[in-house]
């Protein structure tokens, strides 16, 4: 029995491509997704991978039990009210826009005073284009036992799915793991641009430094012991590490992670005023 619900996703970018990707690759037939995408570049890429498409909002959506809303914050309150009119009494709507909250959705899509309560807010991140992403996930408690499987099953396609409290978590998740990948792309940066300065090849660097990476967290996620321990295991007194270390501490290294991401979670939180209800 297929375990995907028919889909439509509007917005066809690269979030977009991650999670079809991921579905294609568990075995959701293709001709159970429907893409809305203005481009028609995107448009041309995504009919030669089997799914339809269109250029706008158009009558497909009335027959797809799952929406995907995969646009921009700003254009959100737009796109939802154009969608709108195509939307069931039962249809599971799945938002990965950063700062639009659950009650701005159920607002828009409601009737008069009724608010439309079929909602999980989500965000994923970047490495679910490898299948290594992980999301969170937050719902209104009316949310069916049904509906909450659907939507681990769907976001869980593409890594690990978390569920959490409230939408002001979703904001937190955003500061960490949706835009985590952007601080650990710049640390990799940052220790290829040291390796070279101290002498070796870019390509010796960026092989050393992609490697140490997955290994330590390949050992973080299987190891019992806390991250802080598996510091300490490795940092001998009066050696290379621990000169390395005190000179992070010098330079507030984990107050400056934290101060970054107290100023994502606060963009998140703006987002919502500038572009929600």
């Amino acid at each position: 029995m297929n375990k995907f619900p028919s889909i439509a996703v509007i917005g066809g970018g690269n979030m977009a491509n991650a999670l079809v990707s991921g579905w294609l690759n568990q075995g959701c037939p293709a001709s159970q997704i429907h893409i809305i995408e203005l481009s028609d570049t995107l448009r041309a890429q995504w009919l030669a991978r089997g799914v339809s498409v269109a250029p706008a909002v158009d009558h497909q959506l009335t027959h797809r039990d799952v929406w995907v809303y995969a646009v921009k914050p700003q254009q959100m309150r737009e796109v939802v009210l154009a969608t709108k009119p195509f939307l069931k009494s039962d249809t599971l709507i799945i938002s990965i826009a950063a700062g639009i909250s659950i009650d701005s959705l159920s607002t828009w899509l409601g009737s008069g005073s009724q608010a439309y309560r079929h909602i999980v807010r989500c965000m994923p991140n970047t490495p679910a284009l490898v299948g290594a992403g992980v999301t969170g996930m937050a719902a209104p408690a009316t949310l069916t036992t049904e509906e909450r499987h659907i939507a681990t099953n769907l976001l869980g396609a593409v890594g690990e799915a978390v569920w959490v409290d409230s939408d002001q978590s979703i904001d937190a998740v955003t500061a960490l793991s949706g835009s985590g990948p952007a601080y650990v792309f710049l640390f990799i940066e940052s220790l290829i641009q040291g390796a070279v300065e101290l002498g070796l090849t870019p390509d010796q660097a960026k092989k050393l430094a992609l490697a140490t990476l997955a290994g330590s967290t390949k050992l973080a996620q299987e190891s019992a012991d806390s991250p802080d321990i598996l510091r300490q295991k490795v940092t001998s007194k009066g050696g290379t590490t621990a000169a390395a270390l005190d000179v992070f501490k010098a330079q507030q290294f984990t107050e400056t992670i934290k101060l970054a991401m107290r100023a994502a979670d606060t963009r998140a939180a703006e987002l919502s005023k500038e572009f929600g209800n």
